[in-house]
């Protein structure tokens, strides 16, 4: 039985879109969600920082964890981004049926 993931990432607002694409294009995510204008508070290099970016929100399988990593390393403009695994438990089999279907170019 395959295993399904939701994969997490932040990026600057403006480069989320660009960054979504290219991880839909790359077929390594069936749909990435992007939610705009969080706040984020974080330590860096010493300091406490502050900006303003959006969530993107990955679906996939969890055996392409570590191909998505790498095109989200390529194309994300952060020195550490952010990316954090969370297993998918259940839920629709037509939806999950959907992700391995749309990372696979066509069913399976």
């Amino acid at each position: 039985m395959k295993e399904y993931i939701l994969a997490i990432t932040t990026c600057p607002k403006d480069e989320s879109k660009d960054l979504a694409d290219a991880l839909v294009k790359s077929k390594k995510c069936a749909c990435v969600n992007i939610i705009p204008g969080i706040k984020s508070i974080y330590h860096w290099r010493g300091s406490i920082e502050t900006g303003e970016e959006s969530i993107l929100l990955m679906k996939t399988e969890k055996e392409l964890s570590n191909e998505l990593w790498d095109i989200l390393k390529e194309h994300h403009s952060y020195e550490v981004p952010e990316f954090v695994i969370i297993p998918i438990a259940g839920g629709s089999e037509a939806y999950l049926k959907w992700i391995s279907e749309s990372v696979r170019n066509g069913p399976e």
